[in-house]
């Protein structure tokens, strides 16, 4: 009886012992399935990272970056008959080498760049010459080809900085004699007001009272800016400052003419004194591009009525 109870007990025990083992055999590939699971997710997030890092480094996809995922020749078994297989934490671990070492290049590829681009940014620098400063004053047309038309709003030389930065000397008052000469000229008094404004400023002018003449035409322009005697004004106006001689600040107003109206009645008159205005600044080059663009624009003028005038500007200049 008691050999019995001996057996029954060391049964129980053994068949306790045989559960024990077979719960433990259970649970272990389960647990290691979980894991996998698990480290499985991790890597593919972080192999999505890596290519997404290589889209921002190597963007347009280039296969010496981006090799394609099926490198084998087809009909070509991926494993060799033979060849045992692999445990999937031996794949994991593999990945993960794969992995790291990417992303290792990557990372030295990108500061390489950054540090590229910061070098090439900086001789960039280095090479771009500062702004130039606008010149002092723009007067005339610009130099082009014999013959080269006159841009508009364009400049021929800019006026030279003044050696001081002293105000200019105010200029000195008439004398009673010339101020009773200038009112001894009669202004003209007519039903058209605007023309005795423009005919007051060329009898002055006809009288060699340049300033005083420069002072009615610019009221002239001023009140009557569309009348039909601009023209004929803006010309005048240079013709007194030629006469005062001051060429430069003549030029202004030849070119203006010009250029405001090319078919204008004194058009042709002030294209022939700019050239006369900067062949008396020993401008020759600028001269005879004006030259040749009267005479090539207004061939009967060139003519006719300015033919002395023509004449005259030509014979002082070696136009080629």
């Amino acid at each position: 009886m008691r050999m019995t109870a001996l057996t029954l007990s060391r049964h129980a025990r053994t068949g306790a012992g045989l559960i024990v083992l077979a719960l433990i055999a259970t649970a272990q590939p389960a647990a290691a399935q979980s894991k996998s699971q698990a480290a499985e997710a991790r890597l593919q997030k972080i192999e999505s990272e890596v290519k997404a890092l290589q889209r921002q480094v190597f963007p347009g996809g280039d296969s010496k970056f981006f090799p394609p995922e099926i490198s084998a020749t087809p009909g070509t078994p991926a494993n060799p008959a033979g060849t045992p297989a692999t445990t999937p934490v031996t794949d994991l671990l593999t990945r993960m080498d794969s992995v790291e070492s990417q992303l290792a290049r990557l990372t030295a590829q990108g500061e390489e760049n950054a540090n590229r681009i910061a070098s090439i940014e900086a001789k960039l620098a280095a090479l771009s010459p500062p702004p130039a400063p606008p010149p002092a004053a723009v007067i005339v047309p610009p130099p082009s080809g014999t013959g080269a038309a006159l841009a508009p709003g364009t400049a021929l030389a800019p006026a030279k900085p003044a050696a001081t930065t002293a105000a200019p000397a105010k200029p000195k008052p008439p004398s009673s004699d010339r101020l009773a000469a200038v009112k001894a000229v009669e202004k003209p008094k007519t039903a058209d007001a605007a023309d005795d404004e423009y005919s007051y400023g060329y009898r002055l002018w006809e009288a060699k009272f340049f300033p005083e003449s420069e002072q009615q035409l610019q009221l002239f322009l001023d009140k009557f800016p569309r009348h039909q005697r601009v023209s004929y004004a803006r010309n005048l106006m240079g013709r007194a400052l030629l006469d005062e001689g001051k060429p430069r600040e003549a030029a202004q107003w030849f070119l203006k003419n010009y250029q405001g109206d090319k078919k204008g009645a004194r058009a042709p008159d002030s294209l022939l004194f700019l050239a006369e205005s900067m062949r008396r600044l020993k401008d020759t080059n600028r001269a005879c591009i004006a030259l040749g663009e009267f005479s090539a624009g207004y061939a009967e003028e060139a003519a006719g009525r300015l033919k002395t005038q023509y004449d005259a500007t030509r014979s002082g200049l070696k136009c080629n």
